[in-house]
């Protein structure tokens, strides 16, 4: 998908995809997912989602990657909290302590710019790449992350026919296709949304499913 598409989705405010609360999966898979609690977690593609907050409040020094602009001035000015913008090149960081938003293209990310992270949240990176992209972001996210981070990640999926994303669908077999030659998978909850569910019935899907997984890089042989 080209920049032009997400840059236009927030400058018309069409931002559907933007919770505003805190993910109930991160509420409920955090505390073992994380045990330290001070590790640095990476957010690729992360929009202005409140989980960094979240993340950021109970320790962790967050790194969180969006392209577009609005997104990263919006998440600083709701959370009430100033940011100390440092204009470059590929990034222009917004810093508040030892919380950052890098705004840029993923795809411009080198491995020292993440030398520090040890755990990566994705909720809606992967599901918000058509098929096209996907293997490419997964591609480049594991020659950028250190050896040892962990993934938490969550997923959507429904019918093909029924709706044309973002968000797309991904389904389980598809994240062990991506994921799978790197990283040891471990589904950790499986949750059905039914036809009455709000998001379900607002999209006119017959259902869909929501998964989290825990991806731990495979041991060296």
């Amino acid at each position: 998908m080209e920049h032009e598409y997400w840059h236009n989705r927030w400058a018309n405010d069409e931002i559907g995809f933007h919770e505003g609360s805190v993910n109930k999966f991160l509420h409920e898979h955090w505390p073992e997912f994380a045990p330290r609690g001070n590790e640095t977690v990476f957010v690729p593609l992360c929009g202005k989602a409140v989980d960094m907050w979240w993340l950021y409040e109970r320790g962790h020094p967050v790194i969180g990657v969006e392209l577009n602009e609005i997104a990263c001035k919006d998440f600083f000015e709701e959370g009430n909290a100033p940011a100390n913008v440092k204009p470059g090149e590929p990034f222009t960081r917004f810093v508040h302590d030892e919380l950052e938003l890098w705004c840029g293209d993923f795809f411009q990310l080198v491995p020292d710019d993440l030398r520090h992270v040890h755990l990566v949240y994705d909720r809606a990176a992967l599901i918000a790449l058509p098929p096209t992209l996907r293997q490419e972001y997964v591609q480049h996210l594991v020659a950028i992350l250190p050896e040892k981070t962990q993934i938490l990640l969550v997923t959507l999926d429904y019918q093909d026919d029924e709706m044309q994303g973002p968000p797309f669908n991904v389904s389980d077999a598809e994240v062990h296709s991506l994921y799978g030659e790197d990283y040891d998978i471990e589904q950790l909850s499986l949750q059905v949304l039914t036809r009455d569910h709000p998001f379900v019935e607002r999209k006119g899907l017959s259902g869909a499913t929501e998964s989290v997984f825990r991806l731990k890089p495979n041991s060296p042989s």
